[in-house]
């Protein structure tokens, strides 16, 4: 059992860290109804692009079904062939179909006119 002097500095400190705990939930616009609940929160859908005829071979890895092996065969087509002049051009690459391509489109930098790309007319 706790004695009254005991008693009296517990109920102190959860006198403070309720006084604590309201500030806080003030401060960060709890009043104001801005705090979110992370399992209400929407989920973020993370956006990147990738610019095939800038990209190596490590970044070209995070599109999707594109591995490792594909990923070098896009950079050689391109250190061989030239730049794409578009993103179509990218089944000149063996192993990029019209299935595969359609999956990394959303994730492909748009590629300029070939009248922009230096070395081609």
């Amino acid at each position: 059992m706790l004695r009254a002097a005991d008693q009296v500095t517990v109920a102190a400190c959860l006198f403070v860290g309720l006084v604590a705990m309201a500030a806080w939930w003030l401060a960060h616009g709890g009043h104001r109804g801005e705090l979110i609940e992370i399992e209400r929160a929407e989920p973020l859908d993370p956006q990147f692009l990738v610019d095939v005829n800038e990209a190596e071979w490590p970044e070209l890895t995070l599109l999707p079904n594109i591995g490792e092996t594909l990923a070098k065969r896009i950079v050689a087509s391109r250190q061989q062939d030239g730049p794409f002049l578009d993103n179509d051009d990218l089944m000149r690459v063996n192993g990029i179909g019209p299935r595969t391509l359609e999956g990394i489109r959303p994730y492909l930098v748009p590629v300029p006119d070939a009248a922009n790309i230096a070395g081609r007319r």
